[in-house]
């Protein structure tokens, strides 16, 4: 008895506040035997005193949840917005035109967002041409070019010569002069007649000219086979030269591509670009349904299920209402009348849900007949039509700097920031100190258990039953 006393002294000794059980059971009994279950019964008694902790978790969950779906419809609203900057703006689609030439072998032409519509009358008399040298033929591209030199003076710049001793072929010529970077192009022509070297201005029109002279061949040269010319044509009744066959700055707006010449004149017309105009209407309409859809969804009971995770938020209930507000704007011009004063007016009507229906037609229509009423609806005498109201009513949420929903995130995440916190310290000050002290309690409930029966039987012993004799 006295050594097992002394083997759990030692072990309870060496203990600071949990206990090894199955080492304190064979120390006490020589074998461990069932008792109490130390972790299960911690672990019980800890879950009871972290329901605070869960109630927080549980918070935290909801927040995500809502965090997850504002950011949704933060970046549905962001590209609404954008869509109405677009149709308010004076480079945008609605400002974008088209140009249509009657004959577009003779000249073609692109116009920059907001060229003025109407049509411009075009003769092109000749076109632009590059200088342009040849040399005298030989049987091919390999073949040696004779002993000599010549001299390639560019239009304003240096002269610089090149010499041939008899071992350089005419493609060796043609690669070293386009090493030298002369304003010019080499290349070699083959035909029938053998092959020659071509050198070309980079540069079209008469102040690309250059010159070429040669020295000390035998038979061998080169001529100029087309001078450098600028381009003449009659523009709205007004003589024009131009270097290149690309004109601009001659029609504010347009750039001209004369391709061939004409006596008779051309007619370049130019409209606005409904196709693009359609295409930018078209899709902020998608965009408002996409956002209006998601709003929708948080004051919507589904198969059962209750309303979303922001049905609360003041600030999805108040852009709910802006939007379906914003719909029933109404145009009205400073003086006159308009065909277009709403966008019912052009084929843009609502469902009973709040999202928009596009009759394509009607607005194809429209946009061909009454295109400068759709451009002022949405942008007014001065850039304050339907597009800025909707970009005004949209950027007081989305603003970066003080937007609502800028706000009301930062809002979610300080509340976040904070249950987190509240998490760690009641981790740290009350459940990981508890942990501690039922680990240690209970620890000390389980040896005491275990060593009962000892207890039974030295109880026995000291009152002389033999509780292996058999009774009766």
């Amino acid at each position: 008895m006295s050594s097992t006393i002394s083997a759990l002294n030692s072990l309870l000794s060496n203990s600071s506040s949990t206990y090894d059980l199955s080492s304190i059971l064979e120390a006490a009994l020589g074998a461990t035997s069932p008792g109490i279950d130390v972790n299960q019964a911690v672990s019980a008694s800890l879950s009871a005193a972290e329901a605070p902790e869960q109630q927080w978790e549980t918070q935290e969950s909801i927040l995500q949840s809502q965090e997850s779906a504002l950011t949704q419809i933060q970046t549905g609203a962001s590209n609404l917005d954008a869509d109405a900057q677009s149709l308010n703006s004076l480079t945008g689609p609605l400002a974008a035109t088209t140009v249509t030439s009657s004959n577009s072998s003779v000249v073609t032409a692109t116009s920059a967002s907001g060229s003025a519509s109407g049509n411009n009358v075009v003769t092109v008399k000749s076109l632009a041409t590059n200088d342009s040298w040849s040399s005298s033929a030989l049987a091919s591209a390999s073949t040696t070019v004779p002993a000599g030199s010549f001299t390639i003076t560019p239009a304003g710049g240096d002269a610089t010569t090149i010499t041939t001793d008899g071992t350089q072929t005419l493609s060796d010529l043609a690669s070293q002069i386009n090493s030298d970077d002369l304003g010019v192009s080499a290349n070699i022509i083959t035909d029938a007649s053998g092959s020659r070297l071509s050198i070309v201005s980079n540069t079209s029109g008469s102040a690309s000219d250059f010159t070429v002279t040669t020295s000390g061949y035998a038979g061998f040269g080169l001529t100029e086979v087309e001078a450098g010319a600028d381009a003449s044509l009659i523009v709205n009744g007004n003589q024009i030269s131009s270097a290149s066959n690309t004109v601009k700055g001659v029609i504010p707006g347009l750039t001209l591509n004369l391709q061939g010449t004409s006596s008779s004149p051309v007619t370049l017309s130019v409209a606005p670009d409904t196709s693009q105009a359609s295409t930018a209407i078209e899709q902020f309409v998608s965009d408002y349904n996409t956002l209006i859809s998601a709003v929708n969804t948080q004051f919507t009971y589904t198969g059962g299920v209750g309303e979303g995770v922001l049905s609360g938020d003041s600030t999805v209930r108040t852009l709910q209402s802006d939007l379906l507000q914003s719909i029933d704007y109404t145009y009205k011009p400073a003086s006159g009348t308009t065909t277009m004063p709403n966008l019912s007016s052009m084929g843009i009507t609502m469902n009973s849900d709040g999202t928009l229906s596009v009759d394509g037609a009607t607005l194809d229509n429209t946009l061909k007949n009454n295109y400068s009423d759709v451009q002022q609806f949405f942008q007014g005498a001065s850039l304050n039509g339907f597009a800025n109201s909707m970009d005004q009513q949209l950027t007081s949420f989305t603003s970066p700097g003080d937007g609502a929903f800028t706000v009301d995130l930062q809002s979610m995440g300080s509340e976040f920031a904070s249950l987190q916190s509240d998490i760690a310290n009641f981790q740290t000050n009350v459940i990981e100190p508890l942990q501690a002290q039922l680990q240690a309690q209970y620890s000390q409930a389980e040896v005491a258990l275990q060593q009962l029966p000892i207890e039974m039987k030295n109880v026995d012993a000291e009152l002389g039953i033999n509780s292996g004799a058999s009774n009766g």
